[in-house]
């Protein structure tokens, strides 16, 4: 399926999320295509550098990768960088994600290119893209800061991955603040221009993020619970992953759940690299863990 073939309707502001409205710069109307979660969803939104780093990348797909099998709707601008891994990081952990672009939702005027192919995998996967603008209005300079309101004033909270201190990232930070909405920010070096940003708002007051763990006690989740939807946590597992899984349900050293799933150790190695990649597992003071 492409863009074309989802249906673009119209939603007032009586109509939109609760939280959207209570912003005094709620939009009259937005453009809508897929659909939006319910109020009982936690919509994170997840902003940062289109410059990113290698730290970046690898910290923004850990942390979404662990918030698999929860109620959380990833909130994203579909632009280059964060934006464009943070919403194929959740289509990776069966997430839902919604994309608000600066621009109208016309496959025509949609930018950047190549994040076309995941505006298509969000609506083919029962997520949504939204925009205030026209449907074939192109981006402007002015444009991003004005959506950058709607994702914070739509979410619960702002996690910023990456961002120098001069930078788009940190307006939509402000916004969620003056919403009185929380602030997540992923501590990074201080030899970085891209932690200045994060840096400056732990300064702030905002909440350091290390694990997805504290994302969901952020969020009120309770993490010594199984996530509400175990199915769907496990849904995309291979039989080899499911093995893991149902060895793992105590803590073992590497070499133990190696040898319990009598399988070739290059297979079983390859298995379990896998599942950390996916943030199913980890290993810790030298035990391997289901997260």
């Amino acid at each position: 399926m492409s863009l074309k073939d989802f249906e673009v309707y119209t939603i007032k502001k009586a109509e939109m999320p609760e939280l959207l409205q209570e912003i005094p710069d709620c939009p009259e109307k937005l453009f809508v295509q897929g659909k939006m979660p319910g109020p009982e969803t936690k919509l994170l939104c997840v902003v940062g550098s289109r410059k990113f780093t290698p730290y970046g990348k690898e910290a923004c797909e850990k942390l979404i990768s662990g918030l698999r099998g929860y109620d959380i709707t990833i909130v994203s601008g579909l632009a280059m960088g964060i934006d464009g891994i943070a919403h194929q990081a959740a289509l990776s952990a069966g997430l839902k994600t919604i994309a608000v672009p600066g621009s109208g939702l016309s496959e025509k005027v949609l930018s950047p290119r190549t994040n076309i192919p995941i505006a298509n995998k969000i609506l083919e996967s029962g997520g949504a893209m939204l925009s205030e603008f026209e449907m074939d209005f192109i981006a402007t300079p002015y444009s991003f800061p004005q959506r950058n309101r709607i994702m914070a004033g739509l979410s619960h909270a702002t996690l910023v991955i990456e961002a120098e201190i001069k930078s788009g990232t940190l307006i939509t930070s402000k916004y969620a603040t003056e919403y009185n909405r929380d602030v997540f920010t992923v501590p990074g070096s201080i030899f970085s221009k891209n932690s200045d940003g994060p840096n400056m708002l732990i300064r702030l007051g905002a909440t350091p993020i290390r694990t997805s763990s504290d994302i969901l006690e952020a969020l009120g989740f309770k993490t010594d619970e199984e996530p509400q939807n175990l199915t769907l946590k496990y849904s995309d597992c291979s039989p080899e992953e499911l093995l893991v899984v149902e060895i793992l349900q105590n803590p073992m050293s590497k070499d133990d759940l190696v040898r319990k799933m009598k399988m070739p150790i290059s297979q079983a190695s390859a298995v379990i690299s896998i599942m950390e990649i996916k943030g199913l597992l980890e290993e810790s003071m030298g035990e391997m863990r289901l997260i």
